[in-house]
Order: C-alpha cells, then sequence, then structure tokens
C-alpha cells in the first residue's frame, strides 16, 4: 500500500547501489540543487519568494509548533505519495519537503571553493574513519518547520551519517552522458 510514496530507511551505500544497478547515479550537491530549482536564480524557494503563494502549499512540511503538534494542513501527516504537489520548472516532482535526499557528495562545513567542486571524502583525509563520515542530504521533509529548521530551501544542506537510513530521508537518480564516476 506504499507504492505511490519515495523510497525511505535507505542507508548512502544502499542509494548509491540501486541507483549503479539502474545504470545511474545519485546527483552531486550542485546537481540536486540546480534541479530544484526549476530554472529559478536567487529565490529563497524552489517555487519563487513566497513560502505559501496564494496560501497554497507547495511541499510537504510540519505546521504548527514543532515537534508538539503537527497541524497537517497541507492534508498530510508524514511522507505524501509522490507527486501531489506542482511540478517545479524542469517537470520535477517533490525536490523540496516529504523526504531528505541523499547526494554523491561529501558533507564538509560551509562552501569553501575546493569543497564545492569535489569535496574531500573521510578516506583522503589522513586519520579519517568512513564509519562516521557524512554526506550531504538536500531538500528538507515532512518534519521541516518554519519554527525550527526551514531546510525545505534549495539552498539548505545537512550532513547525514552514511550507513544510516531514516523515515524521512531517501533518494532520487541522475542519468549521465557517461558511466558513473566511482565515490
Amino acid at each position: 500500500g506504499k507504492e505511490a510514496e519515495p523510497v525511505v530507511h535507505v542507508s548512502w551505500r544502499d542509494a548509491e547501489a540501486y541507483a549503479h544497478w539502474l545504470g545511474r547515479d545519485l546527483p552531486t550537491e550542485a546537481e540536486w540543487e540546480y534541479a530544484a530549482r526549476g530554472g529559478l536564480d536567487g529565490a529563497p524557494y524552489a517555487w519563487g519568494g513566497e513560502a505559501r503563494p496564494d496560501g497554497r502549499y507547495m511541499a510537504n512540511s510540519w505546521q504548527g509548533l514543532f515537534p508538539v503538534h503537527d497541524e497537517a494542513s497541507d492534508g498530510f501527516h508524514g511522507v505524501a505519495p509522490v507527486g501531489c504537489y506542482e511540478p517545479n520548472g524542469h517537470g520535477l516532482f517533490d525536490m523540496i519537503g516529504n523526504v531528505w535526499e541523499w547526494t554523491r557528495d561529501w558533507y564538509a562545513p560551509g562552501h569553501v571553493d575546493e569543497a564545492a567542486v569535489d569535496p574531500r571524502g573521510p578516506a583522503d583525509r589522513p586519520g579519517g574513519d568512513e564509519a562516521l563520515a557524512a554526506r550531504v542530504i538536500k531538500g528538507g521533509s515532512w518534519l521541516c518547520s518554519s519554527n525550527y529548521c526551514g531546510r525545505y530551501r534549495p539552498a539548505a544542506r545537512q550532513p547525514h551519517e552514511i550507513d544510516l537510513g531514516a523515515s524521512h530521508l531517501g533518494f532520487r537518480t541522475v542519468l549521465r552522458g557517461h558511466p558513473p564516476a566511482e565515490p
């Protein structure tokens, strides 16, 4: 009964393995953000400048005081079926809210020039421990609330441990013109 819902509870390795099985890849952080913006540049939200244009909900997120009470005034408490909100300018659904999405990039605080282009993983760092490493997740989830995190903006980013799935974390794949690169 969950065929229309996003896949959740997958680790980064699980998402990557599935993407490669399809002959695809996970998006980089930059690719994900470009896709989420849907052709808009500089807008705080993927759909423009207002959180709720004309009073409409544009993504599945938490309404009410987090974590006390989710009013579910957008019609959903928890994960929503895929495609319940309008697609963005690229025709992509649910880039914001509903579930966080894995990216290929290792997490590094901020956007220093070299890390923004090619973040280094823990294997590249002296004494690095991949078990404690984090990848970037994007898009926010139904648990994001304007009074708590507000990470349902295209520019927002969050670290997440690579071996840990969650009920509000999923993924999407990308098809490149060449074979997927090794992480």
